[in-house]
């Protein structure tokens, strides 16, 4: 079977092998499985662009991850946090410009208890409609279970890589059936959630990027973050290779064909890296710093530039500005999950 076969036969059953994945990964028919992706992009989310907002609450962090410039051994990073009547505030800015889905992120930083992080999701949630996003790494199941009580919708734990023996070298704070865990209790306590991973990690191979496109469809994922890997200077990676920017478009297009349904960005990792953006290639979210500008620069996972300082209003126009200029627009919904098709 040829490798648009292949492809016409994910897209027609949403099932594949990953003898499969591989072949299409490996092949050069990137603009039909573009093309396919594109189709179903626009199946299920027509021209709307899902845009969320994130504010970067804390770049403390007690993890060790060997590719991250927020890694606890990292004594060069400015550390900061936010307070949580700061992140409310935040929050109602960007409510007031238009905002309705925001992802509170951070380092897995223990200074946010619980209640604390209780406290910001009520009080957002006073301010409107808005839909609340955390990703703070690995908590408790009884942490997950009061915060979706108090109003979170959604969580973000990307498993970075499915291969067990890279993730658990690359992450010696945790183990890969920790995080599997994690998101495991995640969808049990009816979050929309999301994972994701990076194309390019060292020893990663076109196998292992078919597993980890496998692993979301297993979860049965709502959302899906997928970029390249890009060495930061005070890591242990810093001479690694960064990661393919065509394999990226090829995974995120992969990922729309078997799974159809999840919100699936154009990471930032991949915009900063070439430039480019996943929208032909089945994307159909952005998202954009919305935190005070102090803090921006500090929550440096990996290198990007610096932009010129504008306000939320300012940036959020520019965006759709952006957005328009291919022909879609931004969507006026709180972007919640899409339900299987029957």
């Amino acid at each position: 079977m040829d490798t648009r076969a292949i492809i016409d036969l994910i897209t027609e059953t949403s099932s594949a092998t990953q003898e499969q994945l591989v072949t299409i990964l490996g092949s050069s028919e990137d603009e039909y499985l573009f093309e396919r992706a594109n189709e179903i992009r626009k199946q299920y989310f027509g021209n709307e662009v899902h845009l969320r907002g994130i504010i970067e609450f804390s770049n403390y962090c007690r993890c060790g991850c060997l590719y991250c410039g927020l890694q606890v051994q990292n004594n060069s990073v400015e550390r900061y946090r936010m307070e949580p009547d700061e992140i409310i505030e935040n929050a109602r800015q960007a409510y007031e410009v238009g905002y309705r889905s925001l992802v509170l992120q951070s380092g897995e930083d223990p200074y946010y208890t619980a209640d604390m992080i209780s406290y910001i999701v009520k009080e957002i949630k006073k301010i409107g409609d808005i839909a609340i996003t955390l990703s703070a790494g690995e908590r408790e199941y009884s942490e997950y279970a009061q915060w979706i009580k108090d109003g979170a919708d959604r969580y973000l734990l990307k498993h970075e890589t499915a291969d067990e023996k890279i993730y658990d070298r690359l992450h010696p704070h945790s183990s890969f059936n920790t995080r599997l865990q994690c998101l495991q209790w995640l969808k049990e306590l009816g979050y929309q959630t999301g994972s994701g991973f990076m194309i390019g990690l060292p020893g990663q191979t076109l196998e292992t990027i078919a597993k980890d496109i496998l692993l979301l469809k297993e979860l049965d994922i709502e959302m899906a973050g997928i970029g390249p890997f890009i060495p930061h200077p005070s890591t242990e990676l810093r001479d690694a290779q960064t990661g393919s920017s065509l394999l990226t478009l090829k995974a995120v297009a992969l990922t729309r064909i078997l799974l159809k349904r999840p919100h699936l960005p154009t990471t930032t990792a991949l915009e900063v890296s070439t430039g480019t953006n996943a929208f032909n290639a089945g994307a159909n979210v952005i998202m954009r710093k919305i935190e005070p500008h102090k803090y921006r620069r500090l929550y440096d996972i990996y290198p990007k530039p610096l932009k010129n300082e504008k306000s939320l209003l300012e940036e959020r126009h520019e965006v759709e500005t952006y957005i328009e200029s291919f022909g879609r627009y931004v969507s006026d919904t709180r972007g919640d999950a899409v339900e299987h098709k029957a």
